[in-house]
């Protein structure tokens, strides 16, 4: 009953856990807690409903309303058939003795049930529920040990737990009480902790509301979104008397600020002007990634020379943690700028002689090979494009440089300006911006959400890297497996994927594909690269890109699966050609005739697979003689007359008429499969009839497999069987 029900409220106190980590690991003992919650029948039925929390040393669950105890369960247990249990005069034979002894009962207290097979004795075993706060004793254990952190620790020995930090509290109430449970040596009590320097290390709890409480008069904000909201009111305020600067906006930094503390503060921080001669992406970059500070832009947009830093206390009345940040960012200051003067004395052409010290891959050679084939593969690419001469020389030497900056310094101290440095170098050799901006930003997109390159040279270039690695790791046998990419490949892919389709280059993933195994090829006849190029492993190259346009269509672009193969089958020539046509059968698969001559095709598939099977499809050529007047020879003129519009449609690239035009013939296949025997007794006819229905799957399947999409009449069925 509800009112029964009471609240459940469970704290993990660990050493901080890295901030990345944490989301990942709440949403997990959130999605495990559900489960085992659900699994042992406390949710009523229902969704269970849990609230989650996080600070850097705590992860925290509460529920309002879980069931005092499991519902009474009732199994029926069939046993032997009844008249093996007892005999002709109804007396228990020694197997139905046997099956009640072992049920626990007397055999005149079994049931007989009828079944398909007969009646059977059976007996009906009731258990009464178990107490939650029962259940919870073994579930809060498993779940929290459960979580899947992607690196765990010991620290009570290799017989003890693991997890992500060392564990040091346990908070396990339910309905007030406690719940007796432990996690290694860590036993669970009924209190909390508050914060590491402002708060007590041990705060009674009776329940939630009494939790938060304690929690905020020791300096921890539990809410992640008071946190939040906290750091960005925060530095408003420290603006609000500034001369307009205002802060770069970085939601990633926020999100780690948010989860590196329990109670942020924000401070203003400044440094010399003197370091704006770097540049800005290298002063961004070590004040971000480095030290975690926001840097603020003036009304220009120009870097201005301060920063936000939040820490994890109340107040800097004394300015010393302000001081503290400003001397640690100086010295890292000085560092790059050390780096980037330093840097600047060996010129792109030396860089590119010492990437031959640099492994790319131990099969694969190093970076000197690879910048050449990526040389080679983007000046192909660029010609294939037909970009002028010029433009093309130039995309061949982006390419050739890409990879130079990665023996300098600044990047060995800070990774990920990789291309952006290089881009600032050949910018800084006096090569052409076209060189540069294409350098700068060909590792672009690192994500779904980060922008592709901004222009078509980075476009190639960056086209050119990522052919090169997917080619080389997977014609090594390098392909990614499971969850495990450690090449990041499908990342790979998946933004080679987004740059043909937003730059709408028309390159076929197959021509690239193989230019690039081309240019391993004449690397390996040079004894560049060893052991590559077993056919198994590159033919999972296109079954890999095939996967990756499905998930980039279905997941980004919200296309529906059945769409989306209908278009894959139809092995369209380049990614804008296949988003063109399944952007047109998105729009057609809404008029009146589509999901009937869906069906229709979907019918002629099945009955050509049949044929096959049986021999009875030999092929040839239609013989118009042998048509049936009426709806077979009608069917066959308007096959001929759509053939025809369709072909002119498709070369003006309209794949919506054209398949609407195609949709037009449901009148014509349905009175053919209404009024026409296909398999007929004569075999010379039914041959006929069979090449008719195979040329008009052949013909109008080469924008779309129609037979793959999922008809209202099959959706259903499947909802039937589910």
């Amino acid at each position: 009953m509800q009112s029964e029900n009471k609240e459940f409220l469970l704290e993990v106190g660990t050493e901080e856990i890295p901030a990345g980590m944490i989301e990942a690991g709440l949403a997990d003992l959130k999605r495990l807690l559900e489960e085992g919650i659900t699994r042992s029948r406390l949710s009523e039925g229902a969704p269970v409903s849990l609230e989650m929390h996080a600070t850097p040393r705590r992860l925290v669950a509460y529920c309002s309303n879980l069931m005092a105890r499991q519902p009474d369960s009732a199994e029926l247990i069939q046993g032997p058939p009844k008249k093996v249990a007892f005999d002709a005069a109804g007396k228990p034979t020694a197997a139905a003795l046997s099956f009640a002894a072992k049920m626990g009962t007397k055999p005149e207290k079994l049931d007989i049930v009828t079944t398909p097979k007969g009646e059977y004795v059976a007996f009906r075993k009731k258990e009464r529920g178990k107490p939650t706060w029962e259940i919870l004793r073994g579930l809060i254990p498993q779940t929290v040990l459960g979580i899947g952190f992607p690196r765990s620790m010991y620290w009570e020995g290799k017989s003890g737990p693991r997890f992500i930090r060392p564990i040091r509290s346990l908070l396990a109430l339910y309905g007030g009480r406690l719940v007796p449970c432990s996690l290694g040596e860590v036993h669970a009590a009924r209190s909390t902790f508050g914060h590491r320097r402002l708060g007590k290390s041990k705060l009674a709890v009776s329940d939630f509301a009494s939790y938060q409480s304690v929690l905020r008069q020791n300096f921890v904000l539990l809410d992640a979104g008071e946190r939040r909201s906290r750091i960005l009111e925060g530095i408003q305020t420290l603006l609000s008397s500034e001369n307009g600067f205002r802060i770069k906006e970085n939601e990633e930094l926020l999100n780690t600020l948010v989860y590196l503390t329990e109670y942020p503060t924000a401070l203003l921080g400044s440094f010399d002007e003197s370091y704006l001669s770097l540049p800005q992406e290298v002063l961004t970059t070590v004040m971000r990634g480095h030290q975690k500070y926001f840097s603020l832009q003036q009304k220009d947009g120009a870097l201005a020379p301060r920063f936000v830093a939040v820490m994890n206390l109340d107040t800097d009345s004394s300015g010393a943690i302000r001081h503290g940040n400003e001397r640690v960012l100086r010295a890292r200051f000085n560092d790059a700028r050390f780096f980037w003067e330093t840097d600047g004395k060996t010129p792109l052409d030396q860089r590119l002689q010492l990437l031959g010290s640099v492994t790319f891959q131990a099969k694969l050679g190093t970076y000197s090979d690879k910048a050449l084939r990526m040389e080679i593969l983007a000046a192909e690419l660029a010609n294939h494009l037909n970009l002028p001469k010029e433009q093309a020389r130039e995309v061949g030497t982006a390419a050739l440089y890409a990879k130079c900056d990665l023996t300098t310094e600044l990047v060995k101290e800070f990774t990920e300006l990789q291309g952006v440095v290089g881009g600032l170098y050949a910018k800084r050799d006096s090569l052409s911006d076209e060189i540069s901006t294409a350098i700068y930003d060909h590792y672009k997109p690192q994500s779904m959400e980060d922008a592709v390159p901004r222009t078509l040279a980075g476009a190639i270039v960056s086209l050119a890297d990522r052919a090169d690695t997917l080619v080389g790791c997977f014609g090594v046998g390098l392909a990614p497996t499971g969850s495990k990419d450690p090449f990041a490949l499908r990342r790979s892919a998946q933004g080679l994927i987004r740059i043909l389709v937003e730059h709408k280059l028309r390159l076929s993933l197959g021509e690239i594909i193989e230019r690039s195994i081309a240019t391993y090829k004449a690397a390996q006849a040079r004894g560049q690269v060893a052991s590559w190029g077993r056919a198994e492993d590159l033919e999972q190259l296109h079954t890999f890109f095939d996967d990756r346009i499905s998930y980039y269509a279905r997941e980004v672009r919200g296309f529906p699966y059945d769409e989306v193969n209908a278009v894959l089958t139809a092995e369209p020539e380049d990614m804008v050609d296949f988003f063109n046509r399944l952007e047109a059968l998105s729009r057609v698969r809404k008029t009146e005739n589509f999901e009937p001559v869906a069906a229709a095709f979907k019918r002629i598939k099945n009955i050509l697979q049949q044929a096959q099977k049986t021999q009875a499809l030999s092929g040839g050529e239609l013989n118009p003689e042998l048509l049936e007047a009426g709806p077979e020879a009608e069917l066959f003129a308007r096959y001929q007359t759509i053939r025809e519009n369709v072909r002119l449609y498709k070369q003006a690239g309209n794949y919506f008429a054209a398949l609407e035009a195609i949709a037009s013939l449901r009148p014509h296949v349905d009175l053919f499969f209404d009024k026409v025997l296909v398999m007929a007794p004569d075999s010379n006819v039914r041959q006929n009839r069979l090449t008719l229905v195979s040329k008009l799957l052949t013909e109008f399947s080469t924008i779309a497999d129609f037979s793959e999409i999922v008809v209202a009449e099959e959706k259903k069925q499947k909802v039937g069987t589910a």
